[in-house]
């Protein structure tokens, strides 16, 4: 199972950009997929996740401001982020909790890079 994140970029404050990841592999079914950042010196946090049946939580410093939502057909995961500071800069990694024909496994996708600066 392999997971590809994209969409990253230098946004200015008040903008936004929308990240995407997609899950492959011998996939039979997608649990819980998520949103993580880790900014420079930080640990790594929970940004938002979104349950298979499509309920989706976020962190204080997301909610009004980012929009989770997947297409369990495509096996995506995307993040719609606007209004982003520049304590938004941070390393974006998508997460997922997935039944392949290996047994049930937590993978990671390998970050992209939002920076948020004027």
């Amino acid at each position: 199972v392999q997971l590809q994140a994209s969409g990253g970029g230098l946004v200015q404050p008040g903008g936004s950009l929308r990240l995407s990841c997609a899950a492959s592999g011998s996939i039979l079914s997608i649990n819980t997929m998520a949103w993580y950042r880790q900014a420079p010196g930080k640990q790594r946090e929970l940004v938002a996740f979104i349950t298979s049946g499509g309920s989706a939580n976020y962190a204080d410093s997301a909610k009004g401001r980012f929009t989770i939502s997947r297409d369990n057909a495509k096996k995506q995961v995307y993040l719609q982020m606007t209004s982003l500071k520049p304590e938004d800069t941070a390393t974006y990694y998508c997460n997922a909790h997935v039944l392949s024909l290996r047994g049930l496994g937590d993978y990671w996708g390998q970050g992209t890079q939002v920076t948020v600066s004027s």
